[in-house]
């Protein structure tokens, strides 16, 4: 594309006039008829990278200070972040202008929120693909992404290859650092969803206090014509109080629009769920098969985005029965009558949310396999340890991604919190084996839950990240017992 065609979204005009080969922020990745974008991060600052970038054969370089950079033409604007959002969809060719981007933020339930929209648009018809935590999907091709929102230039790229395969929709998880950082500015989104507030990401490189945290959030209802939020959280005007959008709310305490109403367990061997009665702007029964009656705000919130999107009923319904959200509270099949479960549970507040939700389906026993990440605060090994301990009738204390520390001592510390309740445990260091000691041991009406890994399908031990995906553990453990 013309550098001409880049620079115009900035205001900017260039003398002469090349053609660019590619958009590139990491100076390592730079090559000749490139242009180059200077980011300022917290480890490192792309402005000091710009003569390597230039004797790679960057051909420009936009930046927001004066560099040195011998050979290509230099450009100066005011807040490099934005600028390579508005140069990537420029180079992508403005792509959600052709795919209709729905995002969803909060503290909870993105993950889950994204993959409900986008079962419940599937089964009206509508081509959707999907960014966040899982990864950019598009229809069964899940590629990794490094952040939940990543730059901006990828979020342009992802968009560009949904809008190749046909995609009518994208369902995005927009993080506050995301919305912090600009990932996404510029990006006209057709709707926002919110799902909850609650303290999380405070601290070091992230957000300094709960206010900036929420004004991040808030920021995506700036973004978008339309706002679909949870009536029910204490922090939901506050959040809206320098929107811009149309607001409809949804609600399981009977305040929205879009109201929740007598919601029940459902409860089964393999299946945990919950049902409801939708009513308000629309009345009908809601049946989802994911535990907890965060799930079901969850799928309120799923409904109030889709009935704003002008989807039926009959889709809804035929949506939200069939999601299955992948680490998160995944149903895993088993021959035997127990629920056996996987979960991205990773510290102390999403085990004690996990564990207690499990509780309320009344299991003969509830198992809770766990490790914890090395080269992470220990006071959440300790936390952790001290939740499974008061909340599970055993836990299973092995590896998770100890990454540079010894299983050993990542599991002893584990024990010190463990060691506060009564709570009882075995230890078995190698996570393969301690899923084995599981499958082997499950009793009838047992809920067996493998947390900490969740859509994970690695391990990361000793700094070498090998294959590790639950879903075939499982299944290799079963055959070699023979079931």
């Amino acid at each position: 594309m013309l550098l001409s065609k880049l620079l115009a979204p900035l205001g900017l005009s260039c003398g002469e006039d090349l053609e660019i080969t590619d958009i590139v922020y990491d100076s390592r990745k730079a090559g000749p008829g490139c242009l180059f974008v200077c980011i300022p991060g917290s480890a490192a600052d792309g402005h000091g990278f710009a003569p390597q970038a230039a004797a790679a054969g960057a051909a420009a370089i936009v930046a927001q200070r004066p560099v040195e950079a011998p050979g290509a033409q230099i450009f100066l604007t005011p807040d490099t972040k934005k600028a390579l959002s508005l140069i990537s969809a420029a180079f992508f060719g403005e792509p959600a202008k052709q795919v209709k981007v729905i995002g969803i933020t909060g503290t909870k339930g993105k993950t889950t929120t994204a993959c409900m929209v986008r079962a419940v648009l599937e089964a009206a018809g509508h081509k959707t693909g999907m960014l966040g935590t899982i990864g950019a999907v598009i229809g069964e091709d899940i590629t990794p992404l490094p952040n939940t929102t990543p730059i901006s230039y990828e979020v342009q790229k992802h968009l560009c290859r949904m809008a190749a395969a046909g995609c009518e929709y994208c369902v995005m998880e927009v993080s506050s650092i995301g919305l912090k950082d600009d990932r996404v500015y510029g990006l006209p989104f057709a709707l926002g969803v919110f799902t909850n507030f609650s303290e999380d990401h405070i601290g070091g490189v992230e957000h300094k206090d709960m206010e900036e945290y929420l004004a991040c959030k808030a920021m995506l209802f700036t973004m978008c014509p339309v706002g679909v939020v949870n009536a029910d959280d204490s922090s939901t005007e506050e959040l809206l109080k320098h929107s811009t959008c149309q607001v409809y709310r949804y609600s399981l305490n009977g305040a929205g629009q879009l109201r929740g109403e007598d919601c029940r367990h459902l409860n089964q061997p393999g299946l945990l769920g919950v049902e409801f009665q939708v009513s308000g702007d629309l009345n009908f029964t809601a049946q989802v098969g994911i535990p907890g009656r965060f799930n079901a705000y969850n799928a309120l919130a799923a409904i109030a985005c889709c009935h704003q999107l002008g989807v039926p009923v009959e889709a809804m319904q035929q949506g939200l029965a069939s999601v299955k959200v992948k680490g998160r509270v995944e149903p895993v099949p088993v021959p035997g009558n127990y629920t056996l479960l996987l979960d991205y549970a990773h510290n102390a507040v999403s085990m004690e949310s996990l564990l207690t939700t499990l509780r309320e389906y009344k299991p003969k026993r509830l198992i809770c396999l766990f490790g914890a990440g090395g080269n992470r605060p220990k006071v959440r090994r300790y936390e952790m340890g001290e939740a499974s301990g008061r909340l599970a009738d055993l836990s299973v204390i092995t590896a998770d991604n100890s990454r540079f520390e010894k299983v050993e001592d990542i599991i002893a510390d584990i024990k010190i919190g463990m060691a506060k309740t009564s709570g009882k445990y075995i230890e078995i260091p190698d996570r393969r084996e301690a899923i084995r000691w599981c499958l082997e041991n499950a009793g009838e009406g047992d809920i067996i839950v493998l947390a900490g890994k969740g859509h994970e399908d690695y391990q990361e031990i000793e700094g070498v990240k090998r294959p590790f995906d639950e879903r075939v553990v499982i299944r290799e453990i079963l055959e070699e017992m023979g079931k």
